[in-house]
């Protein structure tokens, strides 16, 4: 449904209801982990609370009510919420957090569609459906469509990222060339759609014709906006990425070094195979806890 052209903000409960459900629970499951011992780290829950604060404001602010009515203020929303908002609440999550809901039958299995392969797939389809002139102008001028949009780019953009930032098991293939892989093929994907939007001659949606005459912009200039910001914010992304694997390469190889010079120091048997394994996976400390308990029992 479209909001008068005078309205300055857009409340719409269908979108906001979750993200406010979801923000309580992380907070009490948070709290439980902290009474137990188990404190989630401050850098991690300022992600996730910054990510969901980043949906919320996205939603009521005036570019939700000017997304109705420009294509290129549309393409920001869904950039803000689906890959911004999206990252920074994987970067919230811990395994320990994820724990009731992965052990829950109905829900278990959801792990499985944050192996690279099915969580890329699914994505790029999501991705692609809603930026078809059909079920995006259904979208536009239907709140219920629209919720259930802005929750499929949130929840596969979740799961997007998870398969390659979030706490689950990855794949043993998955090292960090293939997550440079992975990192590439994400964005060229979003870039093949930018460069349509950009470079077209035709005009692919009409829903935006009224807002467009509004605001004195051309449907085709309207078009190669959106298109040029979808660009800008993938580029800038894939350059803190490409940044943030680099980081992630330089300290796992430290880390892994470190861990077979001390089982080389204390006599136990350690591959080097095995300490990739296990620092990719974010359990160097864990290992080292294990190889200085059997240096000990080796000295003893």
């Amino acid at each position: 449904m479209t909001p008068p052209a005078t309205a300055l903000v857009a409340i719409e409960p269908l979108q906001l209801a979750p993200a406010l459900a979801f923000g309580v629970m992380y907070v009490v499951r948070a709290r439980r982990l902290a009474a137990n011992g188990k404190p989630v780290a401050r850098w991690r829950q300022a992600c996730f609370l910054s990510g969901l604060a980043l949906i919320v404001l996205t939603l009521i602010s005036p570019l939700s009510v000017l997304a109705d009515e420009l294509f290129a203020a549309h393409m920001a929303e869904h950039l803000l919420i689906a890959d911004i908002g999206a990252l920074l609440l994987v970067l919230g999550l811990t395994g320990p957090l994820l724990a009731p809901l992965l052990r829950t039958a109905a829900l278990g299995w959801l792990r499985h569609l944050a192996h690279p392969i099915p969580a890329f797939v699914l994505w790029a389809a999501d991705l692609f459906f809603w930026h078809l002139a059909g079920p995006h102008e259904a979208a536009v001028n239907d709140e219920v469509v629209h919720a259930l949009q802005h929750m499929l780019f949130v929840g596969l953009g979740i799961n997007m990222w998870m398969a390659l930032l979030g706490p689950l098991p990855k794949p043993a293939w998955f090292n960090n060339f293939a997550k440079l892989i992975y990192i590439v093929v994400v964005r060229l994907t979003s870039t093949v759609l930018a460069n349509v939007f950009v470079w077209s001659n035709d005009v692919f949606f009409d829903v935006y014709a009224p807002g467009e005459r509004a605001h004195d912009i051309s449907p085709h200039t309207d078009q190669v906006i959106a298109g040029s910001i979808m660009m800008v914010e993938g580029s800038i992304l894939t350059i803190c990425l490409f940044g943030w694997l680099f980081l992630r390469s330089a300290r796992e190889g430290q880390e892994r070094q470190e861990l077979l010079e001390l089982a080389a120091a204390g006599g136990v048997a350690l591959d080097e195979r095995r300490a990739a394994r296990a620092v990719s996976a974010g359990r160097g400390a864990e290992l080292r806890r294990r190889i200085e308990d059997d240096r000990r029992r080796y000295l003893e």
